[in-house]
C-alpha cells in the first residue's frame, strides 16, 4: 500500500487526537500556523488536512475563528457516495466485515422493482455484520441481482470492503446511490448480532446502488447500532440533497 501523503497523515493524527479526547467536543484546534510548526509542514498542507475533517463533520468553521470540534464520530455526507470501509478509513477507524449467511432466492415484488429485474428472478441474499475497531455497529441485509451475485458470492466471508474487491476483481464502480432513512426497533437477529436489547432503537438506511449507466448493483436494508454513525446534510436554497417524504400507510 502506498505511503499516505503528508496532509493525510496530519488528518489521521488530528482524528486520533479528537477520538481519544485530547480535543473534546467544544474545544478549538490549534491555528494553522501552530499545526504547521508542530508537524513541520506548510500551511497549505495543514489546510488540506483540516478540510478533510471539515468534510467529515468532525470540526466546524467560522469566519476569522479557530476550528471548533463538533463531534468525535466522523459523519457521512449525503452529497457523496462512500462505502462503509472508505468512511471508516477516512475517520482513522478499522473496518471489518463478516458474512453471517448467504443464499440464492427469488426477488420479491419490491426488490424486483428496485433491482430492475422480473419478479421471481434469481437474487443473492447476504446478511453481513460490519464492525468498527472490532465492535459490531451495522447489520446489512443486501440483495444482489443475478448478473453480479456470483462475483459477490466468491468473495471471502471476512472481506473488509465489497465495493473495493468488486472494483479490483471485475472493474465494477458503484456510482450512484439512493438512501431512505428512518428509525426501527431492533428485531431478534438485530439484537443478537449488534449486542443490544430487542426493541432498542436503530437507525435504518435502505439504499439502492447503481453503476454510472444506472444499472442496479444492490439493494440493502442497513441497521446501525445507536451512537455509531452520524449522517450530515449540507444544503442551501439552491441545493438540497435531502428530501422529506411521508411514511407509507
Amino acid at each position: 500500500m502506498p505511503e499516505p501523503r503528508r496532509h493525510e497523515r496530519i488528518a489521521d493524527e488530528l482524528r486520533r487526537a479528537i477520538a481519544d479526547g485530547r480535543y473534546p467536543v467544544g474545544a478549538t484546534l490549534p491555528s494553522e500556523a501552530e499545526l504547521a510548526a508542530a508537524h513541520g509542514a506548510s500551511r497549505g498542507t495543514v489546510r488540506q488536512a483540516v478540510s478533510a475533517l471539515l468534510a467529515e463533520g468532525l470540526i466546524g468553521s467560522r469566519q476569522g475563528a479557530r476550528r471548533v470540534v463538533l463531534s468525535t464520530t466522523p459523519s457521512q455526507s449525503f452529497t457523496e457516495l462512500r462505502s462503509f470501509a472508505q468512511w471508516a478509513r477516512a475517520g482513522g477507524r478499522s473496518a471489518g466485515g463478516l458474512v453471517l449467511s448467504s443464499s440464492w432466492d427469488v426477488a420479491h415484488t419490491d426488490e424486483a422493482g428496485l433491482l430492475q429485474v422480473r419478479r421471481g428472478a434469481p437474487v443473492l441474499r447476504v446478511l453481513r455484520l460490519r464492525t468498527l475497531d472490532g465492535e459490531p455497529v451495522l447489520l446489512e441485509r443486501t440483495v444482489y441481482p443475478e448478473w453480479i451475485g456470483p462475483a459477490v458470492e466468491a468473495l471471502p466471508d471476512d472481506c473488509e470492503s465489497v465495493t473495493q474487491r468488486l472494483y479490483d476483481d471485475t472493474g465494477l464502480v458503484f456510482a450512484h446511490g439512493e438512501h431512505h432513512i428512518d428509525a426501527v426497533a431492533a428485531g431478534t437477529a438485530d439484537a443478537e448480532h449488534l449486542r443490544l436489547r430487542r426493541g432498542s432503537p436503530l437507525l435504518r438506511v435502505r439504499r439502492t446502488t447503481t453503476t454510472a449507466d444506472g444499472r442496479p448493483v444492490e439493494t440493502s436494508d442497513d441497521r446501525y447500532r445507536p451512537g455509531s454513525v452520524v449522517f450530515t446534510v449540507r444544503n442551501s436554497t439552491q441545493t438540497n440533497p435531502l428530501a422529506r417524504t411521508r411514511t407509507a400507510t
